[in-house]
């Protein structure tokens, strides 16, 4: 396994957000449509520290620990400590596609949301032809639970969406 760390936002990871947050082939993805300026991104870094319990999410930069190379992103959203749930989004860096990355990154994540913030479940919304991020997802145990029909718009076409969920299991 790749030997990976989930750690916060730090200043000088300004570069690295903003070729994410600025890569107009990943807007589709989320809630973007216009790009951040340095000032908004260096203001999220500076204002990340803030507790999961207060903001509601959390990201953490994901990076290699033998080089320090960070590649990619995963978030923690919607925190609901009432009903111990969040939601998981995960981003790594096309460069970095393939190697398992992915797949640490996640186990480490769910561990730390059942271990640490004691929730009970974590949820995903996965584009139905995202075959790489369901293929993920489902060999960490997330299980398909809905359809989102013609939940994600292109700016072509409406393309469905997948709902998956893991649910923590207790005792033995």
């Amino acid at each position: 396994m790749p030997d990976i760390k989930l750690r916060a936002l730090e200043p000088e990871d300004i570069g690295f957000l903003d070729e994410i947050e600025n890569d107009w082939d990943l807007w589709y993805l989320g809630q973007t449509q216009q790009p951040f300026s340095s000032r908004v991104l260096r203001n999220y870094i500076i204002n990340a520290d803030r507790d999961i319990y207060e903001a509601k999410q959390f990201r953490f930069a994901i990076e290699i620990v033998e080089n320090q190379k960070l590649i990619g992103f995963v978030d923690l959203y919607d925190f609901d400590p009432k009903n111990r749930r969040a939601g998981v989004g995960i981003i790594i860096h096309d460069r970095y596609r393939g190697r398992s990355y992915g797949k640490e990154t996640l186990k480490q994540l769910v561990r730390y949301a059942f271990e640490v913030l004691y929730l009970h479940q974590l949820y995903a919304e996965i584009m139905a032809d995202n075959p790489a991020s369901i293929r993920l997802f489902e060999s960490l145990g997330f299980e398909k639970t809905g359809t989102l029909k013609q939940w994600y718009f292109n700016g072509l076409d409406y393309k469905d969406g997948l709902f998956y969920q893991l649910i923590r299991k207790y005792g033995n």
